[in-house]
């Protein structure tokens, strides 16, 4: 059983990194897809799709393509002209165990402002720079750099 989604997602983005992989696919779900769409407009992913089950209930292969039965997330990653991807760093801030809360006041300046964190306020998930310039504070989901 997965105890932590998110966490689960900043690994699959990691280890699809390391391999150099194009896209990673993730299982739906409203939180992940906000906080991906996230990343998407401030550019530390190409682009976010929702990949809809194509056949209801049923899991086939064609080829090497799945068609799966629950909705799933495609995230496509950025890479440099030397292949080495945008992200450096995608850390897990507040845990299961562990919320982290901070107030408009402590929001994170995750590397001097070069970085960003994701924040989960009352208006829903927005960057540090954001929370910052709507005078919100909220739980600190991860930070990238």
């Amino acid at each position: 059983m997965m105890t932590d989604p998110i966490s689960d997602m900043l690994t699959r983005i990691r280890n699809a990194q390391m391999v150099k992989k194009a896209d990673v696919v993730l299982p739906y779900s409203k939180l992940k897809l906000n906080i991906l769409k996230l990343l998407e407009e401030e550019g530390w992913l190409k682009k976010v799709e929702i990949k809809e089950p194509s056949i209801a209930g049923v899991t086939k292969k064609i080829g090497k393509e799945k068609i799966a039965k629950f909705k799933e997330l495609k995230a496509d990653i950025v890479y440099d002209n030397q292949g080495k991807p945008k992200i450096k760093s995608l850390k897990r801030v507040s845990s299961p165990g562990k919320r982290i809360y901070v107030t408009k006041e402590n929001l994170p300046k995750v590397l001097n402002g070069w970085g960003m964190a994701v924040i989960s306020t009352s208006k829903g998930i927005l960057t540090d720079k954001q929370a910052r310039k709507q005078g919100l504070g909220g739980e600190v989901i991860c930070e990238i750099y």
